[in-house]
């Protein structure tokens, strides 16, 4: 089977180099979300909607039901995907994406969908010397070595994407869940960090009580699982698959 990682903002699909690296041989697709690190197509508006469509026209091409796993953004992506395209997906893997209707948007989300204020703050981070954006990503907790990767790829297009997807998603708690809380449930897990600074603890415990999922906190984590627990979440997920 074909394992489809979908990453999540700011990041680009470098965010899973240690997740690919412990997973070992097999049939893998690293997506890249239009706009961050890549060009975006004709006409895109990079509206969640935009995002949800381009991911299950990506999954549709590969033909087969996928093992789909996806973090912050990502993982709010994939689970409307699984949503509204269930025949494209054969087991879900999902971690600190707060589609949630009691989820309040972090601080710094909330500054981006504020006009003008969005602006300023995606300027500044342009604009910032990629040492100094690094150590900020850093201190925000993505650790030296991924906010090195980070943020020299954080560009004025990425941050247009950006204020358009989280403009896009004020309300995408109350939009979106009904339609993941209906779904059939399949094989699934929702994995977060205990000390994730965006994402409280509380709203995993309800993901995976709503999808019927395994949960997996890991202490001493921040937002970033899938790299910080690199090798215990490629021997979770390998569990799931089998």
């Amino acid at each position: 089977m074909t394992v489809v990682l979908v990453h999540g903002v700011p990041d680009t699909e470098h965010m899973w180099d240690r997740l690919a690296a412990a997973l070992g041989p097999r049939e893998l697709v690293r997506l890249s979300l239009p706009g961050f690190g890549t060009e975006v197509p004709i006409g895109w508006t990079a509206t969640k909607e935009d995002y949800a469509d381009w991911l299950a026209a990506r999954l549709d091409e590969i033909g087969d039901p996928v093992d789909l796993v996806g973090h912050d953004w990502g993982a709010i992506l994939c689970q409307r995907v699984a949503s509204v395209r269930p025949d494209l997906i054969r087991t879900l893997a999902v971690g600190s994406g707060p589609l949630d209707v009691e989820y309040e948007w972090h601080p710094m989300a909330q500054a981006m969908q504020t006009a003008e204020v969005g602006e300023q703050v995606m300027t500044a981070l342009v604009e910032t010397a990629p040492d100094d954006l690094a150590a900020g990503l850093a201190a925000g907790g993505a650790g030296p070595e991924l906010a090195a990767i980070q943020a020299p790829r954080v560009d004025a297009r990425m941050a247009e994407c950006i204020l358009a997807l989280y403009r896009s998603a004020i309300d995408v708690g109350a939009e979106w869940q009904p339609a993941v809380d209906a779904m059939p449930h399949r094989p699934a897990m929702v994995f977060h960090g205990a000390d994730d600074a965006f994402v409280p603890v509380d709203i995993a415990t309800r993901l995976a009580q709503r999808l019927g999922a395994e949960l997996t906190v890991y202490p001493d984590t921040g937002h970033w699982w899938a790299w910080e627990r690199a090798d215990e979440t490629a021997t979770a997920l390998t569990r799931l698959w089998s």
